[in-house]
């Protein structure tokens, strides 16, 4: 059973310390389309802890919409909490995560983010298995959240005989 009428995914939203510095990384950087802004929001009642679980003073600064390339779109906001987590999580912590972007020549995309001094954590990586023909290395925002960025120009195997590698699960 699916969830009904699924059809993609429409956005990606995380919360950065400093929106201004964020756009900066987001537009120049990476090359993101800013859309649009949305707020400041607070409310005087229960609303922000109903609807978003957090402490019901916290105030949303600002949000702020980019489209990065053909398809992703970011929300990105940026709050002002009296309890507020400031560390970023790893990877291997519950709540981990990190955003991938799908680049031609990774390479290329890697000399482009070392020239800008971004973090990149090691050398690409060629996977194997179902993920054979894919190449992923992982890069840090300046607020130190995770991107990945991945290139598997031929395709993978999965793609070339999905039966091979499905097993007994559907």
């Amino acid at each position: 059973m699916a969830l009904p009428g699924l059809m993609r995914l429409d956005h990606i939203g995380f919360t950065v310390p400093d929106l201004d510095q964020a756009h900066a990384w987001l537009v120049d950087v990476l090359g993101c389309e800013y859309l649009y802004s949305l707020g400041p929001f607070s409310s005087a009642g229960d609303w922000m802890s109903e609807h978003l679980n957090v402490d019901a003073r916290t105030v949303m600064r600002q949000l702020r919409f980019y489209r990065c390339g053909e398809q992703a779109v970011f929300e990105v906001f940026e709050y002002q909490a009296d309890v507020q987590q400031t560390v970023v999580p790893r990877n291997s912590d519950v709540g981990g995560h990190h955003v991938a972007l799908y680049v031609e020549d990774l390479d290329d995309a890697v000399a482009y983010l070392r020239a800008r001094d971004v973090p990149v954590l090691g050398d690409p990586t060629v996977s194997a298995g179902p993920s054979e023909g894919q190449r992923w290395v992982y890069f840090l925002s300046p607020w130190g959240m995770h991107f990945e960025l991945v290139s598997y120009p031929a395709g993978k195997a999965f793609d070339r005989d999905p039966s091979k590698f499905r097993g007994d699960r559907s």
